[in-house]
């Protein structure tokens, strides 16, 4: 038969085997924490660049949908980004359904799309327009501009507003 002390003595052998010490601990955490500081910038610029090829599609999606438009109703371009959306089940002059109804409102993928109408013929039809499109965060969603008008060229600027004098995107 064992002694009392020999068996107090083993309880407290195993009390203090069970869990992390803290100088464990602080290296677990510290192992996470280097991790994340890598893991989170490329994350960002990760976002960044999706969002960027997300505005440069979304300007081919509004040109594509501008050239169905004018060929389907042959009343020239579309006036806006608005009349481009709607329901796509009953498409409608006013409501054709070729773009979603996000892109639509003009605003995706952290950027900001501006549509205008350029030049209209003798019966008002639209002949010319141009999309700028920008970062509603500059630095955050975006670091580039691009610019597109019915020629379906899309263009970029880094530093302001891209326009029809900028480099064509790569």
């Amino acid at each position: 038969m064992r002694s009392t002390r020999s068996i107090r003595s083993s309880r407290k052998d195993a009390k203090a085997e069970k869990g992390f010490s803290l100088v464990e601990l602080l290296i677990v955490v510290t192992v996470i924490l280097i991790i994340a500081a890598i893991a989170i910038p490329n994350y960002i610029t990760s976002k960044l660049r999706a969002n960027e090829a997300g505005a440069v599609e979304n300007l081919r999606n509004i040109t594509t949908a501008n050239v169905v438009y004018s060929t389907t109703y042959e009343i020239g371009y579309s006036p806006d980004l608005t009349t481009l959306g709607g329901n796509s089940t009953a498409p409608t002059v006013t409501a054709a359904g070729l773009i979603d109804s996000v892109l639509a409102t003009g605003s995706k993928s952290g950027y900001n799309f501006s549509y205008s109408v350029v030049t209209t013929d003798a019966n008002g039809q639209v002949t010319s327009y141009v999309i700028f499109a920008a970062p509603q965060i500059f630095g955050t969603t975006g670091t580039r501009y691009f610019y597109t008008d019915e020629t379906a060229v899309i263009r970029c600027n880094s530093t302001t507003q891209a326009g029809p004098s900028d480099p064509p995107i790569s």
